[in-house]
Formats: structure tokens, sequence, C-alpha cells
């Protein structure tokens, strides 16, 4: 006998089209707002004030036909506003730093910018949902690491030395009279050259295992004029040889790493004896239910596509997730043989742990 049907409850039913449909747009808009970020379009109206979409075209040098168009939706997904008494639309100040500051902690436009390359994954991923075999970061298409790379340095520039550094045990006073670093797992080298421009005292060396990344922070490094105190080493987290480092860092890599015990475990084995690891990783409670919050769906879907495949490439395959918590991190670094572990700091973007032999 089949099942009798579901009761659909029309206000639910109604509420519920209602959010999809937010959704749908939500996909939609944002390759526009990757075109506005291309064109300076967010810029323009973030310097000028109120524009007509003749006057925002002019100013942009763009098509006036495509820009009415785009400014319509810009108005309709509420991202601008629009005056019918004058045809002019307005970037309003409290979306600035969302869409226009290149320097804002809050700056957007790179995770919708990582709509195109998890896009273009998509295919590998629902394979490999079948499958249960990785996808190496160093196989994704290659506009994620840029994207990543924008999403991550203007949280770090905003609190790695404020904020962070400080929060840690006696590990300040060493960076400015001068340490050894070791930033492991640092991509394009943003937090690498951000401490290395803050602490001029100390000798700075990132590791990554991925040879495009290494390439793109040494062109950083010297652009921040810091190449006198920074190195940048193609090496993964069990394979780089240097050792007596005063601090080691992992920035939101170490729920990525197939094997994050014995790497964990490698950067102890180079640490000094009162070296200090300063583990940052997306902020997670450690319960599910705690993180179905609009910042946990960005982060549980980053690591669907991203994060998880990444870990199931590697030799283990441990799978942490970007939402791996504090309990979990914690066993990790304890059967890395951490002996003290806790949370110094966090932010409602990430959590900053303390970690010593």
């Amino acid at each position: 006998m089949n099942a009798a049907a579901p009761i659909i409850d029309p206000e639910k039913l109604h509420v519920a089209i209602g959010r999809f449909l937010g959704d749908v747009g939500a996909v939609v808009t944002a390759a526009l707002v990757i075109t506005g970020d291309k064109l300076g379009l967010y810029k323009t109206l973030a310097d000028s004030g109120p524009l007509t979409s003749g006057q925002l075209a002019q100013k942009t040098k763009t098509h006036e036909r495509y820009i009415r168009e785009w400014l319509a939706n810009q108005a309709a997904a509420g991202y601008v506003t629009y005056d019918p008494a004058t045809q002019a639309f307005t970037l309003p100040p409290e979306h600035v730093p969302l869409l226009a500051d290149d320097d804002s902690e809050v700056m957007m436009c790179g995770l919708f910018g990582m709509g195109q390359p998890i896009f273009a994954d998509e295919p590998r991923i629902t394979d490999a949902f079948k499958t249960g075999k990785g996808i190496g970061w160093e196989d994704h298409d290659k506009r994620l690491y840029g994207c990543t790379d924008r999403i991550f340095r203007n949280g770090y520039a905003a609190h790695l030395v404020k904020d962070w550094i400080p929060a840690l045990e006696g590990v300040e006073v060493k960076l400015r009279t001068g340490a050894a670093v070791a930033d492991v797992g640092c991509g394009h080298g943003s937090s690498t050259i951000q401490m290395a421009k803050a602490y001029p005292m100390s000798q700075f060396v990132g590791f990554d295992y991925h040879e495009p990344s290494i390439e793109a922070a040494r062109k950083a490094a010297a652009a921040a004029g810091v190449v006198d105190r920074v190195r940048f080493v193609v090496a993964s987290g069990t394979e780089f040889k240097e050792k007596n480092f005063d601090f080691a860092c992992c920035f939101d890599c170490v729920h990525d790493m197939g094997d994050p015990v014995r790497v964990l475990a490698h950067i102890r084995g180079s640490l000094k004896p009162n070296g200090t690891l300063m583990i940052v990783e997306p902020f997670a409670n450690d319960r599910l239910e705690d993180n179905l919050t609009p910042v946990g769906r960005v982060f549980y879907g980053a690591s669907t596509m991203l994060c998880t495949p990444a870990s199931l490439a590697q030799d283990v395959g441990l799978a942490l997730g970007a939402q791996a918590g504090e309990a979990r991190m914690k066993a990790v670094a304890q059967q890395a043989g951490y002996t003290h572990f806790r949370r110094a700091s966090e932010t409602p973007f990430n959590l900053i742990y303390e970690a010593r032999p």
C-alpha cells in the first residue's frame, strides 16, 4: 500500500516559494555583482552619489542599455536604491564597504566571485559524491585561488596584528625583537606579508605545496617591499625542512588537510621548545544545529565544494570540514602532541587557537 500523500500547508508553501525565488535571484544577481565589480560600477556610484543610467554609463565608458538593465536588477535586489522622480540610482553608504571598498573587512565581491569556480567545478564534485574520491586544491578552476585570497586578506589585515597576535602569550614581544616565523599553508602570502610589514625585526617563511600560489606570493612580497625578511617555499606541511621557529601559523587551512595530525606534529617538531602555533579557522560551534546560520550556510557550502574534497584527495582524508569546531580542533592538536590549547580570540568569521608543545 502506498503511503498517504503528505498534507501541504499552503502558508508554508508560500513562504518556501518566496525563499527559493530569493535564492534563485541571488544566484543570478551574483553574476551581475561580478560585472559591477570588474567595471568599477559600484565604486563610481560610491564616489558620485545618485546617477541615472546614462550618467553612470558615461562615467564608466559603458553602454547605457546594459547599464540600465544592470541597475534595475541591482535595485530589485536592494543593493542600490531608485528614485522614480529623478530616475537616479544610489549606492547606500551602508553598502559601500560591502561592494565598493577593496580594503573593507566585509567586502563581499570576492565571495560573489567564488561562485564562478564553484559552478565550473560542479560536475566533478557531483561525480565525487558517487565515487567518494577527493579533488585536490590544485585541481580546481584557476579563478579559485585569487578569490580565496581576496576573501580572507582583509579580515587578516583588520585583526591579525591588532587583535590576534596580541592575544597570544608572549608572541608579540618576540616578533617585535626578532623571531623566526613559519606560515604553513600560506597561499598567496597575504598573512605572511602583513606580519612582515608589522614586525620588521623578524624573519618569515611561507610554505605551500601549490606552486602557482607561491609564485603569486613572491610577487606580492616584492610589491610590498618585504623581500629582505620574507621567503616563500614550495613545500607541503609535512615536507618543509627548516626548524627552530619561534612562532608558526596556519591560516584557514588545517581543516583542508588530509592528515592534520601529521602536519601539526611536523610543525611541533619545527618549533623551539618554547614556540607557539597559532591556528586560524572558520568560526564554528561544536554542534551542527548551532551552525545553521547565514555564516554557517556559506561555510558548509564552501566545505562541500572545496574543503572536504581537498582533504579526501590526500592521505588519511580526515575531512574535518570548514565547520569542525573547537572540540575537534583541540583533539587534533592533542593527538599531534600539543599539551596546551586554548581559544585566544575570535571574530564572527574566525576562531583563533593558541597551541604549544
